[in-house]
């Protein structure tokens, strides 16, 4: 009877260890999925943010040319009124010269 006793602890162990390989297996592999569905999602997070930034500097670019054409119109109009005035000044100051030089 003790040697049946001794035998059902030793298969009662033997299958404890058994069950324990099995769980630190299953923990294992557990672990080995999370850490490779915690890279794929990186990953996913890391093309989501350079498309994001892309899109963004796309935007920021389209901008910038828009206001650099406003400047560039703005400034032209702004050239144009200063040559204009210029010219009529420089009339003036021409017939003011002749004006000076012929009648004085």
């Amino acid at each position: 009877m003790a040697f049946d006793a001794i035998a059902g602890i030793s298969d009662a162990e033997s299958l404890a260890k058994i069950r324990v390989a099995e769980a630190e297996a299953k923990a294992r592999q557990m672990l080995q999925d999370a850490e490779e569905a915690g890279r794929a999602t990186l990953e996913a997070a890391g093309a989501r943010a350079e498309s994001e930034l892309k899109a963004l500097r796309d935007q920021a670019q389209a901008q910038t040319v828009e206001k650099v054409r406003a400047l560039e119109a703005e400034n032209a109009a702004e050239v144009a009124a200063v040559c204009a005035s210029a010219e009529a000044k420089l009339e003036k100051a021409a017939a003011l010269v002749m004006e000076r030089v012929m009648g004085g």
